[in-house]
C-alpha cells in the first residue's frame, strides 16, 4: 500500500459466520489485530450481520454498543456478504483511523458490489472458535 492508503485504512478483513450461526469469527484480514468473535447484534459488525444491511459509521464512538477492537479506529464500514439465496456467510469490515472516511456514493456502492460478487462464490462454512 502507498502511504496515503495505509494511513487511511488501518484494518480491512472478513468476519465469517460461526458454526453456531449466531456469531462472527475473524477470518482473513490485514491490520494489527481483530476481535476473535462478535455476537450478532453487537457492535458495527454484529449489527450488519443481524440486520443483513451495510453499516456506514462516520464516528464509531457515537455508534451504540461499538466494540473497540482497536483504539485508533474512528470510522467504519461493514458490508454483509450473502449468497443469492439470502444466507449470510460473512461481513467485510473496513476501519479507518480518520473520522468520516467513507462515502456512500463511492465506497458503499463499490464495496456492496464486491460483496455481492463474493456471495456468489463458494464459501467454506462451519468455522468455530474453541
Amino acid at each position: 500500500f502507498g502511504k496515503g492508503v495505509k494511513d487511511h485504512f488501518d484494518w480491512t478483513g472478513f468476519y465469517r459466520v460461526a458454526t453456531e450461526g449466531d456469531a462472527l469469527v475473524v477470518g482473513p484480514y490485514q491490520g494489527t489485530h481483530g476481535c476473535l468473535r462478535i455476537p450478532f447484534g453487537k457492535g458495527v459488525c454484529g449489527a450488519a450481520a443481524s440486520q443483513r444491511k451495510t453499516q456506514l459509521v462516520p464516528d464509531v464512538h457515537a455508534f451504540p454498543g461499538h466494540i473497540a477492537c482497536s483504539s485508533t479506529t474512528k470510522s467504519e464500514i461493514v458490508v454483509p456478504v450473502m449468497t443469492p439465496a439470502g444466507d449470510l456467510v460473512a461481513v467485510l469490515d473496513v476501519d479507518s483511523n480518520r473520522p468520516d472516511a467513507f462515502r456512500e456514493a463511492s465506497d458503499l456502492r463499490h464495496l456492496e458490489r464486491i460483496c455481492s460478487m463474493l456471495g456468489r462464490r463458494p464459501w467454506t462454512t462451519g468455522l468455530s472458535v474453541a
